[in-house]
């Protein structure tokens, strides 16, 4: 480790029980990063909707990673993500990175306050991750026989590993030249995946038969509203899958090689080592 890399000492991960933050927080630990791991109710108290939570997070730190707890794109992102990264900024926090979503209009809001704060910013906008199939609401369909989601049989997506984007965020907050401040990086996989093909990865790996049934993202909201999702929040899901999912992501970008020059992981790998950990064992 260099002179100028010393001088990233201490990184604060917000949402850091959350699925990108946990994996950056160990990933920063790994380089040797002291780690101010933030969530509402963790030691280190943070709270994106209480503004006085923030300073005490910021103080001392040399960069901060940002993941908005709802959608990036939702109304009330941007003045927040806005508001917090001016503060850092203020209080020398100067290499900010930013989790966003690739092919997101909604997000470019959010973007843009964030970068317009000044600092060593840089946007991570991240294609539907591996995880999405292993972790959170889709996790148990994806354990039982079939999975029915919005997005259209046909449809290729650029699946990503949040351990990759983990890497990225470090290595970009470490970057002593600043390469990839004011910029947005678009994070794939690399290979383009239906989410059929996907689901057949995991059948693959667990030994078991999986079929995927995709639904206009209209009937997908009924099956929302179904599992207890508030019905604005619907309305917001809804007309996100109408947009997100219309092939506009369906191309590799090569980001992540040009950042840690090295290839991505697969998502067969992913399916693999989830499935040896019994991601989709059911008692």
């Amino acid at each position: 480790m260099t002179a100028n890399e010393n001088e990233m000492r201490t990184v604060l991960v917000t949402g850091a029980t959350g699925r990108t933050g946990g994996r950056v927080a160990e990933a920063a630990r790994a380089a040797g990063l002291e780690v101010r791991a933030a969530s509402r109710s963790g030691a280190v108290r943070f709270d994106w909707a209480d503004p006085a939570t923030w300073d005490a997070a910021l103080d001392g730190a040399d960069g901060a990673y940002l993941a908005f707890p709802s959608d990036i794109g939702a109304p009330d992102a941007a003045p927040a993500v806005g508001a917090l990264a001016r503060r850092a900024v203020e209080l020398g926090v100067s290499r900010l990175v930013l989790l966003s979503a690739r092919g997101e209009d909604q997000a470019r809001p959010a973007e843009e306050a964030f970068l317009a704060a000044g600092g060593r910013a840089t946007v991570l906008r991240c294609a539907w991750f591996h995880q999405n199939f292993g972790e959170g609401p889709l996790a148990e369909q994806v354990g039982g026989p079939e999975l029915v989601f919005a997005a259209p049989r046909e449809l290729r997506e650029p699946f990503l590993d949040v351990l990759d984007i983990a890497d990225v965020a470090v290595t970009v907050l470490r970057d002593p030249a600043g390469r990839w401040a004011g910029r947005a990086l678009d994070l794939t996989g690399p290979e383009l995946l239906t989410w059929g093909e996907a689901l057949a990865a995991v059948a693959a790996a667990t030994g078991t038969e999986k079929t995927y049934v995709g639904v206009p993202a209209a009937a997908y909201g009924d099956a929302l509203r179904g599992f207890g999702v508030p019905e604005e929040e619907v309305g917001f899901l809804v007309e996100l899958f109408e947009t997100l999912l219309d092939g506009r992501n369906a191309a590799l970008s090569g980001d992540v090689e040009r950042v840690l020059g090295r290839a991505p992981r697969r998502f067969a790998e992913f399916a693999a080592r989830a499935a040896a950990a019994g991601t989709w064992k059911r008692a």
